[in-house]
Order: C-alpha cells, then sequence, then structure tokens
C-alpha cells in the first residue's frame, strides 16, 4: 500500500525493463515487467546508474551457464537435499520442484542510484525527488525502477553524480571490511587483489591516512592502484615488498580482495602480516589457513559480512529497527552514508575505476565481459539508463498481456485472478491451477511484478500486473486466489468479497479474531460470494479414503497427527507475529483441520503444552490436544527439533475396532478385524492441491455449498488462536462459544 499523502507519481498498467538471469539455460536477458509499486517502508526509485559486480553476479552467471550436471557437481549440498526429498515425497514430485526453481527469473544487482519517485507507508526522512544511492540482492537490481527499504538507501548530494553513487553499495562492502581491521593512523595494512573491491579498499585505507601495500597478478591493476597512492607489486614480489614497506615488521592488517578458490592469498596473507595482525577476508577465497604461520604468528582471521552490522537481519533491512548508535557505530546503512560523504568531500575518487559503461538494453554484453567471454580486461562495468528527460514508464496499453490463456475465457465458470506469485504459488498452486477444468487464468500480480509476468508466461495468464488493485477492479475476473503473505490474507479476502468476487485464500485465514470476525460478517450477508481456504491435505486421495474408512464407525475416536515441521530460525517472517502469524495459526492450523475433517467438526476445547525454548525456538515444539462435540479426542504434535531427512507428517488414528495410519501422504494403511491393506503412492506426494481446486470449481459453477464447511473453516482458525493462548497460560480453552 502507498502512503495516502505523499505520492508523487503512481504506475497503473505500465511496464518496465529489468535485467533477468535463466537458471536453468544461463541466458541473460533484458526483459519488460510490470512495475513495481511502494510498499510499506520502501520507497519506488527511477534508476540512473548501476554497478554490475564481478563478483557475486558473475558467479551466478556461471552456474546458470553449467548444465544440470555441471549445476549439481557445483552444488552437492542441493543434490543431497534433493535426495532427502525424493525420499519423503517421491520422485516425480522432487522433480518438479527442482525444475520450478529452475523456471523461477533471478533478478541480478545490488548497487544503484536514482531518484526516489514515491514513498511507502511509514518511510521517514526521504523525500519524493531526492537523490539516493540503493543497496541489496533483490531491491537495488538492474531495473528502470526499484523498490527499496528505506533503510538500504542514502541520500546523494547533488555534487556526487550517480555513476559515483552507483558504486556505494560496493564501497560499504570496502569499508567495513577495513573497519573490522580496526586500522589506526600511521599503520601500513596490505591488500591482497586489486580488483573493484580491492582498490576501493586502497581508497579508504590512503583516505584514512595510511601507507598502503597493494598486491595483484595484472600489471595493469597495480599499475592503477600505484596511480591511487598505493605502493603496489606483482605478486612474485609481495613478500620482499612487504618486508622493505614495514621494515621487517610485517603488515599491521592485511585485507584480501581477491576472488579465487584458490588458498593462496589467504598463505600469502599469513607470510606478510605481523605477529598478531589482523587478516580480513572481504573477497571470496579458499579458506584453508596454513596452521603454521597463523598458529606462530597467533594471527587472528575474520570473514566479513557484507556491508556491516545489520546486513541479512530482516528486522534491520525490511523492519526498519536500526540499532543504537551508541552500541553499534558503523551499521550498514551508516556504512552506505560514509562512502558518499567520502565521495562528496573528494577524499574517494571512483570515477579511474570504471572502465565501461552498456546502456541497459546491451546489459547481455556486459555479462559476455565480466564472465571473461571477450576475453577484455575490465574494472568497474557500469550499466546506464536514460536521462530524466527520456525516462517515462510505457504504458502497455492492455495492461501487460501475454497470451490468450485457457480455453473458456469470458464464458468459463471460473475466471480467475491470483494474487502473489511467490514459490509456494509457483511451485504447487499455479501448477494445479492450470490442469483444472473449466477455469480460465485471466491475471495474476505480485510485489515486485517480476514474479508474475514469469508466472503468466508459464502457465498462460492473460496478463500480469504488480498491484492486486488491477485485478480486484477487473470485471472479467469473478474469482480471486489470495496467495501473497499471510498479514495480506484478512485485507484481501475482505476486498474482493466486497468486489462480489469468489475467493479461494491460502493458509490462514486471518491473524486475529477481530479480522475473522468481520470476514464471517461479510459472508453473512445476502448474496455472498463463496470462500474456501487452502486446506489441501483433505481433498488428498488417500486422506478421502482414510476419512470413508473411518466414517463407519460408531463411537468417538483417537487421533494423533505428528509433523516433523523442521527447524526456522528465529528472524524468518513466519516466527513474525505480524507478518506470519507464528508456526500455531500460520501453519499448524493444516493439521487442527484435518483432524476436523476427520471427526467432522471444528473442536470444542484446546489445550496445549511446549517444550522450552532456550532462546532456539518459538513456540514451535508443541502439543496441542483437542475435544470434539462427539467425544472424540485429537492431538497435534509439531515439532521443529527434528531432521529433516526424516518424514514431515504422520497420522494415526483408532475407532471402533479399526486403525488408519496416514504416512507422510505416501502410503495409507487400513487395518480391521485382523487383516492390513496399504495403499502407496510411489513416485508422488499428492497432498490434495489440485483436488481442492476441482471442489472449489464446481462449487462456483453450481452456486455452492462451499467444499469446506464455513463451520468448520472458521472453528479451525478459532482453534488456532485459542492454542497460542492455551499454549502461554497452561489452561483449556473452550470455544463452545
Amino acid at each position: 500500500m502507498l502512503s495516502d499523502h505523499r505520492i508523487a507519481w503512481q504506475t497503473p498498467d505500465c511496464f518496465m525493463k529489468q535485467v533477468l538471469q535463466n537458471l536453468r539455460n544461463g541466458q541473460t536477458s533484458v526483459v519488460e515487467v510490470p512495475l513495481p509499486a511502494a510498499r510499506p517502508g520502501c520507497v519506488l526509485v527511477r534508476t540512473a546508474a548501476s554497478l554490475v559486480s564481478a563478483g557475486t553476479e558473475r558467479m551466478l552467471v556461471e552456474f546458470a551457464e553449467k548444465s544440470l550436471v555441471g549445476k549439481a557437481r557445483s552444488r552437492p549440498d542441493l543434490v543431497r537435499q534433493l535426495i532427502d526429498k525424493a525420499r519423503r515425497e517421491g520422485l516425480l514430485t522432487t522433480l518438479e520442484s527442482a525444475f520450478n526453481r529452475l523456471d523461477q527469473p533471478l533478478p541480478l544487482g545490488y548497487s544503484s542510484a536514482g531518484v526516489i519517485l514515491a514513498l511507502g507507508m511509514g518511510v521517514q526522512g526521504l523525500e519524493v525527488g531526492q537523490r539516493v544511492a540503493c543497496a541489496g540482492g533483490n531491491y537495488a537490481v538492474h531495473a528502470e525502477y526499484a523498490v527499496v527499504p528505506s533503510q538500504l538507501v542514502t541520500p546523494i548530494p547533488d555534487c556526487v553524480d550517480f555513476d559515483s553513487a552507483a558504486f556505494v553499495t560496493l564501497g560499504a562492502i570496502a569499508l567495513h571490511g577495513f573497519r573490522l581491521a580496526e586500522t589506526q593512523l600511521g599503520e601500513r595494512p596490505a591488500v591482497i587483489g586489486l580488483g573493484l573491491l580491492g582498490l576501493l579498499t586502497v581508497g579508504f585505507a590512503r583516505a584514512a591516512g595510511c601507507s598502503v601495500l597493494g598486491v595483484d597478478i595484472d600489471p595493469r591493476r597495480v599499475q592503477l592502484a600505484q596511480q591511487l597512492g598505493a605502493q603496489a607489486v606483482l605478486r612474485a614480489q609481495a613478500v620482499e615488498a612487504a618486508a622493505s614497506f614495514t621494515g621487517g615488521r610485517g603488515c599491521d592488517a592485511v585485507l584480501i580482495c581477491a576472488d579465487t578458490a584458490s588458498p593462496d592469498p589467504v598463505e600469502l596473507a599469513g607470510a606478510v602480516a605481523r605477529d598478531r595482525a589482523r587478516v580480513i577476508a572481504t573477497g571470496a577465497v579458499g579458506l584453508h589457513l596454513p596452521r603454521k604461520v597463523y598458529y606462530e604468528k597467533e594471527l587472528t582471521f575474520i570473514n566479513s559480512r557484507s556491508y556491516g552490522p545489520g546486513r541479512y537481519d530482516p528486522r534491520y533491512e525490511e523492519g526498519g529497527q536500526d540499532y543504537p548508535l551508541g552500541y553499534v557505530r558503523w551499521t550498514e546503512g551508516r556504512n552506505l552514508e560514509a562512502v558518499v560523504d567520502l565521495l562528496a568531500t573528494g577524499r574517494l575518487d571512483v570515477h579511474p575505476l570504471v572502465s565501461h559503461r552498456f546502456p541497459l538494453d546491451q546489459a547481455p554484453a556486459a555479462y559476455e565481459l565480466i564472465t571473461g567471454k571477450t576475453q577484455e580486461p575490465f574494472l568497474g562495468v557500469l550499466l546506464t539508463y536514460p536521462t530524466s528527460a527520456e525516462f517515462t514508464a510505457q504504458p502497455a496499453p492492455e495492461r501487460f498481456v501475454f497470451q490468450p490463456g485457457q480455453p473458456g475465457g469470458q464464458h468459463s465458470p471460473l475466471r480467475l485472478g491470483v494474487l502473489g506469485a511467490g514459490n509456494f504459488a509457483a511451485a504447487v498452486m499455479l501448477p494445479a491451477l492450470k490442469k483444472t477444468p473449466g477455469l480460465s487464468l485471466v491475471g495474476i500480480s505480485s510485489g515486485s511484478g517480476l514474479t508474475a509476468r514469469a508466472a503468466a508466461q508459464k502457465f498462460a495468464f492473460q496478463y500480469a500486473a504488480s498491484t492486486a488493485n488491477q485485478l480486484l477492479e477487473d470485471p472479467a475476473i469473478n474469482t480471486m486466489a489470495v496467495l501473497t503473505r499471510h498479514y495480506l490474507h484478512a485485507g484481501q479476502v475482505l476486498q474482493a468479497l466486497s468486489a462480489g468476487k469468489h475467493v479461494f485464500c491460502e493458509k490462514p485465514l486471518a491473524l486475529n479474531l477481530a479480522d475473522l470476525d468481520e470476514i464471517a460478517a461479510a459472508l453473512a450477508k445476502d448474496g455472498s460470494p463463496l470462500l474456501t481456504v487452502g486446506f489441501n491435505r483433505r481433498f488428498a486421495p488417500l486422506a478421502v479414503q482414510l476419512k470413508a474408512f473411518l466414517d463407519q464407525r460408531h463411537e468417538p475416536l483417537f487421533a494423533h497427527y505428528r509433523v516433523n515441521a523442521g527447524y526456522l530460525p528465529p528472524n524468518h517472517w513466519l516466527h513474525d507475529p505480524a507478518q506470519g502469524g507464528g508456526r500455531i495459526i500460520g501453519e499448524a492450523c493444516h493439521f487442527i483441520d484435518f483432524l476436523s475433517f476427520v471427526v467432522g467438526a471444528p473442536p470444542s476445547t484446546v489445550s496445549a503444552q511446549g517444550l522450552p525454548e532456550n532462546g532456539r525456538y518459538n513456540a514451535d515444539n508443541v502439543v496441542l490436544s483437542f475435544e470434539f462435540p462427539d467425544g472424540s479426542l485429537g492431538v497435534v504434535t509439531y515439532l521443529a527439533n527434528g531432521d529433516k531427512a526424516f518424514p514431515k507428517e504422520r497420522l494415526e488414528a483408532f475407532a471402533g475396532g479399526r486403525v488408519a495410519v496416514l504416512d507422510d501422504f505416501r502410503s495409507l494403511e487400513l487395518v480391521q478385524n485382523g487383516q492390513r491393506k496399504t495403499v502407496r503412492s510411489l513416485l508422488r506426494q499428492d497432498k490434495g492441491h489440485q483436488a481442492e481446486w476441482l471442489a472449489f470449481a464446481q462449487a462456483v459453477q453450481r452456486g455452492g455449498p462451499t467444499p469446506i464447511p464455513y463451520k468448520q473453516l472458521f472453528g479451525v482458525a478459532r482453534a488456532s488462536f485459542a492454542a497460542v493462548e492455551a499454549l502461554k497460560t497452561g489452561g483449556k480453552i473452550s470455544l463452545n462459544g
């Protein structure tokens, strides 16, 4: 959502150019995608210049260009994950998931500069029209427009040109490494590797008043470092030069900025360092430490982490929670500011580092250059963009149209708009939708617009968009699928219902009782559209057989659902109560629903217990116990402390001389009268995603009823809220009211 009063420019029905990498075939291309809109806490920036990384981006492109065998050889860790997944979920399911990941477009770029066009809600301290430098992978991308969190944006004065400002991110990486060296005035550091990162480090050392020794294997880069004020030598002369440079004492700090798998830079650092010096690796180098020299000199070795404190912390970067200045003097944001200040005062000059400029349309040529295909020397490679006078968003006359879509069109009973095109949507939901008869795929939107474009092309939607409103206001759409992050669900469901559209909402339906009650009130109105929630497991073929088997009971049942959910780090968005709702509301609701499906009614009471969290877990090692109106009992054991190589889910149900065991939706065992019947799915794990869409499409066509009774939908949501409360209080909570 955009701020209501600070929008200077809006982007309905427009598109832009962006550089993308195809991981499957290795192709780097410039494509047209829907323009993004400024999200809360972010700014929309029109890009003026962006810097191509000869390190990170080159590695990504070279990985993408490998064959499938080559990719497997270069990433054996991923191969092991795929093997484990195949054992758990089946070969076909695993292959589909792997190829889907390879089909996802990868945005390139992480360092740019431009002008702010719009402010998202909650942004403070920035203004529309302000010139800024931008940082961050997936944010400061090579695109005409970019949405960047405000914490990763820093203003630039008029005296700093956009080309120089595009270096700020890489400058912050070099500056953070220099700070880790704790080099003081008068000390003599060495820089190994005089590429872009190394030469920036030389610049910071010189600005700090240090004499600096530079080392590289390329005579041209050695000469450039000398021009920038360093005493620079070739690798073969490094040890002798270091002794002369330091009067035989050794370098006070060594900063490794090389890019090589060889351990030679680390070995050289040990040879030229003084006793108890610091060795800082900011480049990607082989990390085999020679024990003898590092032991004898008692050297400190540090792997520098990107731009500084705050990097990879979503609470800082996306949530806008800055670190206190008195405790963390140099965050990544303050490092970005410091680089801008050095550029503005002339103490850092990056103009000599620019070797090539390519217009955005010629970006593939830039990647041909940095991957060595042209055999041409390079250093700083910039992508340039149209000037402000030439720079306007291109209107798409029929939105971002791709192809006619699936058969049926306007005459299909279910004409679908999809909100959200993330990994789950692309890997699971959209393939199921494409296979659903009687369904026309009309439009799809995502926050970046990029994933929406890829999904629209792959799954034959008629158009892609970057805002939900474009779909909600489209009269050609009569049904919405809400596949966005959890915190958006309730609001988008209410918008869709208000627009008279049927709604499929991926779980959870809401994150709090107030939103849930508002949705219930909207559905209570006469002529309300249909709503269902993505509780897919109850539609799985093995689940349907299990239910039919247990429905022959004449007494209450007991069911235990064990979930090996896997560990999530504390900063994962699902743990955030505001974004994900926590794992009970955000995921365990699936298993509460399955118990309700088996029993035929939602729970009447809930109690909960959990293991100690010890700072590692977050209410995700829990036992949830439920009573049902007919006297049945159900237990969900949800665990994050297991091993992902072990199967994820197992249900055991007992009733009236019958036992049913559903093992990870790969096998179903039914036991009665001493006889066992086992049904297996060897190649594929089917959790019911396509079946739930078939059921919903039929309900829309018939005019109801909804495939999951509202009493169960809302009862399960209330039970998940109550489970969170019961875990806090330790008491039993009644749901009858």
